[in-house]
């Protein structure tokens, strides 16, 4: 389990968001919504170790993340960055296999059983193929599963991911959705953010929103993500409708 306690986030003496809580067990979803600058990736960053509290703590299986080693944070807790063109010409295969580095010793090379964990992860996710591809000459979908392939061959259980759907055409977006939500039923705990609330009805056990500075509400996708909260959060007058199919949709008023 991880858990935010009365946290308070921001960089040195600027507050970004604070009276943040909330705990995500097996297997569940939590989906972070927010207008931009409301502190989502900062609030990443502390859930990763990454930044200190200025308020509150972060606990992983109820001990302080501040008594956790960076390797003993990785072997907890992957993250998922929104996919971006590698800068070296990386193949798809051994950009996968760098989620094995917290399993490495300072100078070891990676193990025929290193090398197994980064296949299996390429084909639980459907990618196998592209094992030899250029990381820098496959599709945004295809290097968003990359990604995400590679935290799964990391052996976190928990996985913070950064709106991992953001530029993606409409069957890219399909396919990442469905393989988070497999990975959910196979027992990994989610946190990820996302600026389309039909993704939270979608998948989410738990939606948060945070605007203005703190959490504004937590809770159900249904009990949350109200359209009279939407239009507060965002600023702009928003309806939820739901289709015939019992899809829903947030429309402008």
């Amino acid at each position: 389990m991880i858990e935010a306690r009365g946290l308070s986030i921001g960089y040195g003496r600027r507050m970004v968001a604070s009276a943040i809580d909330f705990a995500v067990g097996i297997g569940e979803v939590l989906c972070i919504l927010g207008p931009n600058g409301s502190g989502k990736t900062t609030l990443f960053k502390t859930l990763l170790g990454l930044l200190p509290p200025l308020a509150g703590d972060v606990r992983l299986n109820g001990a302080e993340i501040a008594s956790h080693t960076r390797r003993e944070i990785a072997h907890r807790i992957s993250y998922v960055p929104q996919a971006h063109a590698p800068v070296f010409s990386y193949s798809v295969f051994d950009l996968v296999l760098m989620g094995r580095t917290a399993h490495l010793g300072p100078f070891s090379n990676p193990s025929a059983r290193d090398n197994e964990k980064a296949l299996a992860a390429l084909q639980s996710l459907g990618i196998a193929a592209l094992a030899d591809a250029d990381a820098t000459r496959i599709s945004g979908g295809q290097l968003q599963l990359a990604l995400i392939a590679r935290a799964l061959a990391q052996e976190a259980h928990i996985i913070v991911m950064d709106e991992p759907t953001a530029s993606l055409d409409f069957g890219n977006k399909l396919i990442v959705l469905d393989h988070i939500r497999r990975l959910a039923a196979r027992g990994f705990s989610i946190i990820l953010s996302t600026h389309e609330p039909e993704h939270a009805f979608d998948l989410a056990d738990r939606v948060a929103l945070i605007a203005r500075g703190e959490l504004a509400a937590i809770g159900s996708p249904d009990a949350t993500l109200t359209g009279e909260r939407l239009s507060q959060v965002y600023g702009v007058p928003l309806r939820i409708e739901c289709t015939c199919s019992s899809y829903r949709v947030v429309r402008p008023k």
